[in-house]
């Protein structure tokens, strides 16, 4: 059964026969891609139903706001892999978290996905383009470190708990800023005005989002890790569109995983 046609069966099933041994029978062997925010299906006994991926990012969040959802985005559907980026908004202005509260903050999410068996993955916040940003956010804010000494903070943290907790490492922030040729060309895989119409900075790009899911790919393909039951728990860099099949990197990722 192809994924378009099982998220229909399922879709029938629960308004047609919600509550008997046939829908019991279906969400014990079909697998789903989810979105954070909207209903999740569950097996009879009140397991969660097998699933492939989950979009759990939501905008705006910082690791306060998601401590308060990870329950019921995250913790809820005992993921075997939960992918994990954060602090983007931490360092910024609106919702700046202070280092110490973050670190803090970030070891009890691990500890806490940890404590469900779910093996995770940390990934390195992302660079952006400073005069793009600073647009939006008061430069003096960032002082004294500067921006990219602030994102070094963030990042040197996701480090060091990595190591600390023993979780897999994705530097996303070494490749982007390697390859992703950020600045104000077309082609550039942050948000800019020559490939957006806007003075972005931060976000990827439909070809960023599509960069990080084939990054992603490849680190779990290198890894042996869990090709499904995957939660991808962050921010509006994991949001993207808020698809599991367009313009963002679960949806991206769930796409290579498809065609293994």
């Amino acid at each position: 059964m192809n994924y378009i046609n099982r998220r229909q069966t399922v879709k029938y099933v629960f308004s047609a026969i919600a509550g008997t041994a046939l829908m019991n029978s279906l969400l014990r062997n079909a697998s789903f891609a989810h979105t954070a925010g909207s209903p999740f299906p569950f097996k009879g006994n009140g397991e969660p139903a097998i699933f492939d991926i989950i979009n759990s990012g939501v905008g705006g969040n910082n690791t306060v706001d998601m401590l308060k959802r990870m329950e019921k985005d995250c913790l809820i559907h005992k993921p075997k892999l939960t992918i994990l980026m954060v602090g983007t908004n931490d360092m910024n202005s609106v919702k700046h978290v202070p280092l110490p509260e973050y670190e803090q903050n970030l070891k009890e999410m691990v500890n806490r996905i940890k404590a469900t068996k779910s093996k995770v993955l940390l990934m390195t916040i992302l660079p952006c383009y400073e005069p793009d940003l600073l647009t939006r956010h008061s430069e003096a804010f960032y002082e004294p470190e500067g921006v990219s000494g602030r994102r070094k903070q963030i990042n040197d943290v996701v480090r060091k708990i990595a190591a600390e907790y023993k979780t897999y490492l994705l530097d996303l922030e070494h490749r982007f800023a390697a390859i992703g040729k950020i600045g104000t060309d077309k082609d550039s895989l942050i948000q800019n005005l020559a490939n957006t119409n806007k003075r972005d900075g931060i976000h990827p790009t439909a070809n960023g989002y599509r960069f990080i899911g084939l990054t992603v790919y490849d680190f779990i393909t290198d890894h042996k890790l869990p090709a499904s039951g995957i939660v991808c728990f962050g921010d509006s860099i994991t949001k993207g569109d808020g698809s599991i099949d367009k313009d963002s990197y679960p949806g991206f990722l769930s796409k290579l995983l498809k065609i293994k």
